[in-house]
């Protein structure tokens, strides 16, 4: 098996239903922060990580992020007639990023299901599994991060993330072994329970939307079964793994936001619209400029 990972399933069959009814006709997927859809923050991510082949597990109603990242020669020659350069390298450079190929979910049962769905195009090799909804801003890509982890490790690796306890039942989390010294926020991995009740949480170390697999996960997935919701965890999959390999997890550096809620969504778009240098200084002063006692009064 190589250690080299090419690929990356972004798994995007789910309904996005906590933004209805945005998303009733266009993915949740494709909702902008300022100008560039959430999954084109993960797709750059990839890109900039060393990938070069992206998997979209998709479902009904997606085509919007296959049509956005395929060539558009109308827009192009729109753009290109009428002299608008900047904005055309910006398309173009969305098509041109790297491969693309798409298999359908079927039904939304999991992310368990969405990842062994994709095992045909994934084949045998490491990969990893980037969740769009978190965006994560890092001077080093997250996906990164765990690449040279696992070319460490040579096993599978997983993103955490410290989170306080009363959030720690919406999370998987992990049990750490404390004799495995493997450096600063690299971890080896004793047990993952998926969200514990806070009292029986094993940690404060909650698994995020970043994976780096290795393709022995596929026979521990078939096998999984269905949990009380009637999905196939990843979680619970990763736990059947755990008995025959090792398992890592990376604290990773950076930034994130879990664009999957309305309140971090809308922290995302702020965060990002201040980083611009064309919008950072004129948002700021308008943000400053709200009186946000006379706002909160008029609820």
């Amino acid at each position: 098996m190589t250690t080299i990972v090419r690929k990356a399933v972004f798994p995007v069959a789910g309904l996005g239903t906590r933004f209805l009814p945005a998303t009733k006709a266009q993915p949740k997927e494709m909702l902008p922060l300022v100008d560039k859809p959430i999954i084109q923050y993960g797709v750059e991510e990839a890109v900039a990580s060393g990938i070069d082949n992206i998997i979209l597990v998709t479902g009904r109603g997606k085509n919007a992020i296959e049509d956005h990242f395929d060539v558009s020669i109308e827009l192009e020659s729109f753009l290109e007639a009428r002299g608008k350069r900047e904005q055309l390298d910006e398309v173009r450079k969305i098509s041109n990023m790297l491969n693309f190929a798409y298999v359908r979910q079927g039904e939304p049962l999991g992310l368990g299901h969405a990842v062994l769905v994709a095992r045909d195009l994934v084949g045998d090799e490491p990969f990893a599994v980037i969740l769009g909804d978190d965006v994560i801003d890092a001077e080093t890509p997250a996906t990164r991060q765990l690449i040279d982890v696992f070319m460490r490790v040579k096993g599978p690796v997983l993103a955490v993330e410290r989170v306080p306890r009363e959030e720690i039942s919406n999370y998987g989390v992990i049990a750490v072994d404390p004799s495995a010294r493997l450096g600063d926020g690299i971890y080896q991995v004793r047990d993952l329970v998926e969200k514990p009740p806070r009292e029986e949480a094993p940690s404060d170390l909650a698994i995020i939307g970043r994976y780096v697999l290795t393709p022995d996960i596929f026979p521990s997935l078939a096998a999984t079964t269905r949990d009380r919701t009637g999905e196939i965890q990843l979680t619970n999959g990763l736990r059947d793994l755990l008995k025959s390999r090792p398992l890592y997890a990376c604290e990773v550096k950076g930034v994130r936001h879990d664009t999957g809620n309305k309140l971090g969504f809308l922290k995302a778009v702020v965060y990002f619209a201040l980083r611009r240098p064309d919008l950072a200084e004129k948002f700021s002063a308008y943000l400053a400029s709200l009186d946000l006692s006379a706002t909160t009064a008029k609820r």
